[in-house]
C-alpha cells in the first residue's frame, strides 16, 4: 500500500513484480518473536462491546441496503445500496475468523449471534470454518499439502489466479445446492453424508482437503447450525418458485452474496505471499509468507476489514482480537529495528500485491 494506501497502480520496491521464488529456509528470529509476546500481553483481552456493536452496526446497513436496492426504482440508488450491502454484509461475515480465535465464553453468545445473523441467512454457517481455520496456524501445517487454506498461486499456472477469483462468484449457488439438496440427503443415506463431511463442510481453498467428522461440541454446533442453513435454503427457493419471494428480491440477494463473495476471494490471494512448495516453515518463515496492509491509508479498511489487513501480524500472534492489532502493529513496529523481518511483511497496495502474484505465476515453473 501507499503511504495513503490505495488501488492504484502505483507500487514501490515492496510491491513491484518480482522473479518466482524458490524456497529458502528461514530461521525463526527470536527478537522479533520475544517482541510481540511480550509488548501486546495486555491487548489479550476481547471487548464484547466491540464485537457486538460492528456486528450489528455492519448487519443493520448491509440488509438495509439490500432492502433499499430490492424496493427501489432508481438505477443509480439501486446500484449504491447494492455496493454498500455489499461492502457491509462482507465486513459482518469476516467475523467468522474471529469466532476461530476467540474464546466463547469472553464474548458470550456471539458465536449464535453471529449464525443468527450471518451465517445461516448468508449459508456460511461457522462450522464450516471452525475446526478447519485452526489447521493453516498449525506449525507443521501451514503451507504444506496438509492446510486447508493454501495453496502455492505464486507457483501454479497462470489462468489459475483469475479462476480462483471466478469460482467464488458461484458459492452462493454452490451453498444452496450443498444445504438445500445435500443435507437433507445427508440425513437419510450414510454414504452421501460422509461425502458432504469430508469434501463439502469446510470454507477451504486446497481441493486435496477432507475433513474429519466432527466431535463433541463441534458437532452439536454443526448439526444445528446445518440445520437452520438448510431449513432457509430450502424456503429461499420454495418461496420464490412459489412466487411469494419476488425473483427480483432473490436474484439481488445472491447477487450480493456473491459479490461477498468475489471480494473475499480478491482478499484472499494478497493475505499470503502463496510461494512455498510445500515445505514446513518456521514461525518467522510463515510470517514472511503473509502480508500486512498498514495504515495511513483507509482503503484497506473495506477489502480487509475485522483486522484482516495485519494478517501477517495476526499469524504472529492469532490470539489477539482483531480490535488490537493496531495497537499491536504500531508498538512492534517502533520497538523492533529497521533490519527486523518484522517491517519486510508490510505492503503498499493491493494491485501491487496482485501484479506481484501474477507476475510469478506466469515465471514459474507451472505445479
Amino acid at each position: 500500500m501507499t503511504a495513503a494506501v490505495s488501488l492504484s497502480a502505483r507500487t514501490d520496491a515492496r510491491d513491484a513484480p518480482a522473479a518466482a521464488p524458490k524456497p529458502v529456509r528461514i530461521a525463526d528470529d527470536m527478537a522479533m518473536l520475544r517482541a510481540a509476546a511480550e509488548l501486546t500481553r495486555d491487548l489479550n483481552p476481547p471487548k464484547p462491546w466491540v464485537y457486538w456493536t460492528d456486528l450489528l452496526l455492519s448487519c443493520a446497513l448491509g440488509y438495509g441496503a439490500l432492502a433499499v436496492a430490492i424496493v427501489g426504482s432508481n438505477l443509480w440508488v439501486m446500484a449504491a445500496a447494492i455496493v454498500v450491502s455489499i461492502l457491509a454484509l462482507y465486513r459482518a461475515g469476516s467475523f467468522i475468523h474471529e469466532l476461530t480465535h476467540i474464546r466463547h465464553a469472553s464474548v458470550p453468545w456471539f458465536r449464535f449471534g453471529w449464525n443468527a445473523l450471518v451465517g445461516v441467512p448468508q449459508m456460511i454457517p461457522s462450522f464450516m470454518y471452525e475446526g478447519v481455520h485452526s489447521l493453516h496456524h498449525a506449525r507443521t501445517r501451514y503451507g504444506t499439502a496438509e492446510d486447508p487454506e493454501y495453496l502455492p498461486l505464486a507457483l501454479m499456472k497462470p489462468w489459475s489466479v483469475p479462476v480462483f477469483v471466478v469460482v467464488a462468484a458461484l458459492a452462493p449457488i454452490a451453498m444452496i445446492v450443498r444445504f438445500g439438496v445435500l443435507s437433507p440427503l445427508a440425513v437419510v443415506f450414510p454414504g452421501v453424508r460422509e461425502m458432504v463431511v469430508a469434501r463439502y463442510s469446510a470454507l477451504s481453498i486446497n481441493p486435496s482437503f477432507r475433513r474429519r467428522a466432527p466431535e463433541g461440541e463441534l458437532a452439536r454446533q454443526w448439526r444445528w447450525q446445518a440445520a437452520g442453513a438448510s431449513v432457509w435454503a430450502i424456503a429461499l427457493v420454495s418461496l420464490t418458485i412459489a412466487g411469494i419471494v419476488p425473483l427480483k428480491a432473490f436474484l439481488m440477494f445472491i447477487g450480493v452474496a456473491s459479490g461477498v463473495m468475489v471480494i473475499n476471494q480478491v482478499r484472499t490471494l494478497v493475505a499470503h505471499l502463496w510461494e512455498n512448495e510445500g515445505e514446513v516453515l518456521t514461525q518467522t518463515a510463515q510470517y514472511l509468507d503473509s502480508v500486512n496492509v498498514p495504515p495511513p491509508g483507509a482503503l484497506p479498511l473495506l477489502w480487509a476489514p475485522v483486522g484482516l489487513r495485519y494478517h501477517a501480524l495476526h499469524h504472529l500472534l492469532p490470539g489477539l482480537p482483531y480490535h488490537a492489532l493496531a495497537e499491536a502493529h504500531r508498538r512492534l513496529s517502533a520497538d523492533l529495528a529497521p533490519d527486523s523481518p518484522y517491517h519486510r511483511a508490510n505492503y503498499r497496495s493491493l494491485t501491487g500485491l496482485v501484479a506481484r502474484l501474477v507476475s510469478n505465476s506466469g515465471r514459474a515453473t507451472p505445479v
